[in-house]
């Protein structure tokens, strides 16, 4: 994609309408609705798992024709109580955008996902193929056993001074297994542990987010709103490989594979290496597929951000993607 076809966001909006669901007794998620309330509906899944959205997310599609449908998923964000792993699983996300999606009256929507939100549209996908008329997807993580090595340690071979930092925060004899020695810490009932190892994992995944680091986003992932979220939900999710089946999200793939689909992966990317979009790519031939060659993870790097919002301008068009 050439600089003079660069596609950028579209302005700030704010929501015109958003609210809390309690979705169990230990659970309320936040939602909200942008755009156009009689509009095109969309479906915005964050990452993480336990990321949050953020304003930035509302500017991926055109709020004169997309209704903009967004929710913290359980411990992330607005979503209480924050970092919360009990009653959290892949199953029980598919249950909730399902009771949001009956909740705002959507017959159908477009779902719309990035990194560990790619993960989760493929399964609620697989689940609800009848709910969906298309899927973005960004930054693939299938949360396959070897996608979750590669986090917890091969991202060492890039980054090695930050994974030297991630894994100097834990003793010497437990370093032999980082993601148990991040669990234990995680999960303990101790905040000064928990919040110190939360703030540790997400610095380490902050830092490799960009092509060029950008201090700014590091900043943010140090946050204890940001980082309890994401140092706990991730450690859940790996640990349990996403409650799925290895491969599983691949396996099902024929569920899907009639409905219009584009992926767009950047070439970079460190913490979601392009060779699972290429897997993806390999099992769903039908779907787009877009390598951004000047970008790692994040979705706002250029040419990420330009292919999203081109992918939206397409469905939005002819309701398929180029």
């Amino acid at each position: 994609m050439t600089s003079d076809t660069m596609r950028t966001v579209f302005p700030e909006i704010e929501p015109y309408r958003s609210g809390t669901l309690a979705v169990d007794e230990l659970h309320t998620l936040y939602w909200e609705e942008c755009g156009n309330p009689e509009g095109q509906p969309v479906l915005f899944l964050h990452g993480g798992p336990g990321a949050g959205t953020s304003p930035s997310h509302r500017r991926f599609f055109d709020p004169a024709h997309y209704r903009i449908v967004l929710f913290d998923q359980r411990g992330a964000g607005k979503s209480t109580p924050l970092g919360e792993y009990q009653n959290n699983t892949t199953a029980l996300l598919i249950e909730d955008i399902e009771k949001i999606r009956v909740m705002l009256g959507i017959p159908q929507w477009l779902v719309f996902g990035g990194s560990w939100g790619s993960t989760l549209a493929l399964a609620y996908g697989e689940a609800h193929p009848e709910r969906c008329l298309g899927f973005i997807l960004r930054g693939i993580f299938l949360c396959t056993k070897t996608e979750v090595d590669w986090f917890v340690n091969g991202m060492g071979y890039f980054y090695p001074e930050i994974h030297q930092r991630f894994a100097e925060a834990i003793p010497v004899e437990e370093r032999g297994d980082l993601l148990q020695a991040y669990v234990k810490r995680l999960f303990c009932d101790d905040p000064a542990i928990y919040m110190e190892a939360a703030r540790n994992w997400s610095r380490y995944e902050g830092s490799c987010l960009f092509l060029e680091p950008q201090a700014e986003a590091i900043a943010s992932f140090e946050s204890d709103e940001v980082s309890l979220g994401i140092g706990r939900l991730e450690a859940h999710y790996m640990l349990h490989g996403a409650f799925m089946e290895d491969d599983a999200l691949i396996r099902n793939i024929a569920r899907i594979r009639h409905l219009p689909a584009v992926i767009v992966q950047g070439r970079y990317d460190v913490i979601c290496p392009p060779v699972s979009a290429y897997r993806l790519h390999q099992a769903w031939p039908e779907a787009s597929y877009h390598v951004i060659g000047d970008a790692g993870h994040a979705a706002m790097e250029p040419g990420i951000a330009s292919a999203l919002v081109q992918a939206t301008e397409d469905f939005k068009a002819q309701r398929r993607f180029s």
